[in-house]
């Protein structure tokens, strides 16, 4: 590939670019939280406004796009994006993520800046997903998961909306937290994996036609109950969450253990999502009849088991797919995988220490090293396929 070709490649197909900063940005700012959370950085963000939106809209949100700009357009069926619109998109973002990591160490009016010029990217974002929907000539049924995945992006937009109000009314923060956790960041993963990993499993099992509707209208009520502190209420539609995804998900008969790494994570992640809200469930409970905090456990569980784990499944084969070689996952590939879920366990291991008062401080450090190794890990074995086209 000559020098000029490879110039040309980053940019050559959307999610390469939004695969790279979103990367960075997982490395970066996750650093920048720990350090603040030590007390060794002062930021002039609330730390858990600044953990929150950097990861949903800085990380995250850049994952997402290159991922659906990439494939939103198969799914509707209609042209790919042009790349001067997918182009200009990531230099916004990049430049809001600029804009940002300067402002968080000088003044609120300047995060404030930076948080417009992301939501405004965003809104592009969404705006380009609704043109590729409406010119979608599919039936609406066909269109299902498109629409749901479409109303995901607008709850994002929407919490985006709320974060900005938030430096302005810091009473709406919870809010914007809990729409952006659950109805965008959550829901959307779940939407798309909903539909491609059956697809990818060859699984003929009919799906429950009401099954992401009815997960919509829990996650709302989760949404709601969780901001306002209605404990109770939470508790209950944590449970039903978990014994409703984990009936319909047996009933897929994705047969994880005798599949590829490169499926079986997949499958792995899906499973976090019955099981994390199961955990939400009893750590909630505890909190509520022992006075024990757990610490954001559930959160994390869904943040890292499911979303983290689907993300790092479906980024290695976009990456590997679009790059001319068949997705797999080989023996680096599997170990990254497998680390994922050490992941989890430190970052819960963190939360058990801190309702129980054992003191380990070291569980931060231990589990905010080891996001850090993840993405360097992951972003050092694929950055030069998205870069250049390197073949692995």
């Amino acid at each position: 590939m000559n020098t000029q070709t490879k110039q040309n490649y980053f940019f050559s197909q959307p999610h390469q670019p939004f695969f790279i900063l979103g990367i960075a940005n997982a490395i970066i700012m996750m650093l920048i939280f720990a350090l603040n959370y030590k007390g060794i950085l002062t930021l002039q963000i609330d730390t858990t406004v600044f953990h929150a939106y950097s990861l949903v809209y800085l990380v995250f949100t850049n994952v997402f796009t290159g991922f659906l700009f990439t494939t939103f357009p198969r799914f509707n069926q209609t042209q790919v994006i042009e790349k001067s619109y997918y182009t200009n998109i990531f230099y916004a973002n990049a430049l809001g993520s600029v804009l940002l990591l300067g402002a968080i160490f000088t003044s609120q009016t300047f995060v404030i800046a930076a948080m417009l010029v992301l939501f405004i990217s965003e809104v592009f974002i969404v705006k380009k997903l609704y043109q590729l929907y409406k010119l979608s000539k599919l039936k609406i049924k066909d269109k299902e998961d498109s629409y749901w995945i479409l109303s995901a992006s607008y709850f994002g937009l929407f919490a985006h909306l709320l974060f900005i109000l938030g430096e302005f009314y810091p009473q709406v923060q919870a809010s914007a937290i809990n729409i952006a956790f659950y109805l965008y960041l959550i829901f959307l993963a779940f939407s798309v994996g909903q539909r491609m990993i059956p697809f990818f499993s060859h699984s003929f099992a009919e799906k429950d036609e009401n099954f992401v509707k009815n997960i919509f209208r829990l996650f709302i009520l989760k949404s709601i109950f969780s901001a306002s502190g209605f404990t109770y209420g939470e508790i209950v539609i944590d449970i039903v969450l978990a014994l409703y995804m984990a009936k319909e998900f047996l009933r897929w008969e994705l047969h994880p253990f005798s599949s590829p790494a490169i499926l079986w994570v997949l499958h792995l992640a899906l499973a976090w999502l019955p099981l994390a809200f199961f955990l939400s469930a009893l750590s909630l409970i505890a909190e509520l009849f022992l006075g024990t905090s757990f610490y954001f456990l559930n959160i994390h569980l869904l943040a890292i088991g499911f979303l983290t784990t689907v993300l790092i499944g479906f980024g290695t084969r976009v990456t590997l797919g679009h790059s001319g070689q068949p997705p797999h996952g080989d023996s680096i590939a599997t170990k990254i995988f497998i680390f994922i879920q050490f992941v989890v366990l430190a970052r819960m291991l963190f939360s058990i220490n801190i309702a129980f008062g054992w003191g380990l401080n070291f569980l931060f450090d231990i589990s905010f090293t080891m996001w850090l190794i993840l993405f360097l890990w992951w972003g050092g074995r694929y950055a030069k396929t998205l870069v250049f086209g390197t073949k692995i």
